[in-house]
């Protein structure tokens, strides 16, 4: 036997009794560490407490098709098993019913109230509707389960029922953050009021409004500074989905003193029939711009040929239709401001774009249908101004005191503004 022969003979008895060795440190590994990680994650609760025979959970249901159900929705589920019944508390209810309900909406006075209903017949309704739900089963002890199956018990008497609503600030999803906050002893609260991935108010209303295109316009056009504030993962819950995603990532800690998920079960209950929102707001600027220089090359491009009846009619109709609609705009921005109680359209930027001034314009712009049409003095002034305020749009992003996120009506306005003006210009200098 070479000695070559004999070594490798050993190197293969050792590497067979390393193996050995292994295996058998595998084994005992695999025989007790299953049973610690696999409850790693349960909670540990005195047995014989008040609450133990509830069991609460959060559901959540995707958007619906109705404008209304664009943000979706959540409830809070309560579980009697002594009992087997099962209750689920929304938030979020109003009717269009109601007296002066239409009139106090305009004015941003929303009295909204919670209900109670039957779980299976509340799931039936939205699974029907073809919205997923997810249900997710919170890791509470049985003394945060009584108290919050009191406070919703509460709540839900008459005289406590009904509340002021926000679109982002007091809705369906920050009244059941709340009841759980509550319920937890502000750890919900504590452990999401730092956490931020950047996003605003605005960003996630046009992107869950995306597919209600105009209504998302109208939402962007309206909502002013206030929606621009970044949100941090508490602030971001007044959508149902984001504090779907959030509570998975929070942890309390159970009677024994180990930390645990919050969220102890995680289940898709029903699939969406319904196409999901996009997770980013759409980020329109260079086609917005390039949609308003195309428009304003077009009133330059008519107003150099004035000289032909089609020209001077397609020049009046385009400028008469915009100083009209950007003016009409403007009045009902500072309606908003002035006469309503929706905060969150206060103090718009967006008044610099869609200026009431352009209402003044109106007169001299039908009166361009003529041949012989020529700008006042005070129309040519006017447009100045008008130009000026919607050049300082632009340069006010620089200013930490105009935070609004209006950069694409920037693109798309300011050129039509500074068309217009030109277009009177070249009226003057033909006639000239």
């Amino acid at each position: 036997m070479s000695f070559a022969s004999a070594s490798t003979r050993l190197e293969v008895r050792v590497d067979v009794s390393h193996r050995r060795c292994l295996s058998l440190i595998a084994r005992f590994f695999l025989l007790f560490f299953p049973i610690s990680l696999g409850h790693a994650d349960e909670a540990n609760w005195t047995a014989g407490q008040p609450g133990e025979n509830l069991n609460i959970a959060l559901v959540t249901f995707g958007p619906g098709e109705e404008i209304w159900e664009r943000f979706g929705h959540n409830a809070l589920l309560v579980e009697d098993r002594n009992t087997g019944e099962a209750r689920t508390y929304n938030y979020g209810i109003f009717d269009f019913g109601e007296a002066d309900f239409l009139p106090n909406f305009l004015r941003g006075i929303m009295r909204y109230r919670m209900d109670v209903n039957e779980a299976n017949q509340d799931l039936a309704v939205y699974t029907a509707e073809g919205r997923w739900i997810q249900r997710q089963d919170l890791n509470l002890s049985p003394a945060q389960r009584l108290k919050l199956d009191q406070f919703l018990q509460w709540n839900l008497r008459p005289e406590n029922a009904h509340y002021r609503y926000d679109y982002f600030r007091s809705n369906c999803s920050t009244k059941v953050r709340d009841a759980l906050n509550l319920a937890l002893g502000d750890t919900l609260h504590l452990q999401t009021a730092s956490p931020s991935r950047g996003f605003s108010y605005r960003m996630d209303a046009l992107r869950l409004m995306r597919p209600e295109f105009w209504a998302m316009i109208g939402m962007d056009i309206g909502l002013g500074p206030l929606a621009d504030q970044r949100l941090s993962f508490w602030d971001e819950s007044f959508v149902p989905t984001e504090l779907m995603r959030h509570l998975r990532e929070l942890s309390v800690h159970d009677d024994a003193g180990q930390s645990v998920p919050l969220v102890a079960r995680d289940v898709l209950l029903a699939k969406a029939a319904i196409p999901d929102p996009p997770e980013f707001a759409p980020y329109w600027v260079w086609q917005f711009f390039a949609i308003g220089i195309a428009f304003s090359l077009l009133l330059i491009w008519l107003a150099k040929r004035r000289d032909r009846s089609w020209a001077r009619y397609s020049l009046a109709t385009l400028s008469s239709v915009s100083v009209l609609m950007l003016g009409l705009s403007g009045l009902l921005l500072i309606v908003l401001w002035a006469f309503t109680e929706h905060q969150f359209a206060w103090r718009n930027e967006n008044l610099l774009l869609f200026n009431p001034l352009c209402l003044l314009l109106l007169p001299s712009w039908i009166a361009s249908a003529r041949a012989r049409w020529l700008p006042s003095r005070f129309a040519r002034r006017l447009t100045v101004l008008i130009v000026v305020l919607a050049a300082f749009a632009w340069f006010a992003k620089i200013l930490p005191w105009f935070p609004q996120d209006n950069r694409q009506w920037i693109a798309l306005l300011l050129p039509v503004h500074v068309a217009l003006l030109l277009a009177q210009n070249y009226a003057r200098h033909r006639r000239g």
